[in-house]
């Protein structure tokens, strides 16, 4: 099964822009409560949060399952 990343395009057109919404958080950390890709013609695509902790779940559900 491919990652999201890999769904996604090498090149973007001009004036797509990356959107972090979130707020700060303790020690000077920012607590992010979406992320999404937003194209000039008004369409957006939403991001996983965290990519990396979610890929680490998926893989600890495949390992815990039995195989058949």
């Amino acid at each position: 099964m491919a990652s999201f990343a890999d769904r996604l395009p090498d090149r973007f057109p001009v004036g797509t822009r990356y959107v972090i919404e979130g707020r700060g958080g303790g020690n000077g950390r920012l607590l992010v409560r979406s992320r999404y890709l937003e194209f000039p013609d008004g369409r957006h695509v939403d991001l996983p949060l965290d990519l990396a902790e979610r890929t680490t779940q998926r893989r600890r559900v495949r390992r815990a399952t039995p195989r058949k």
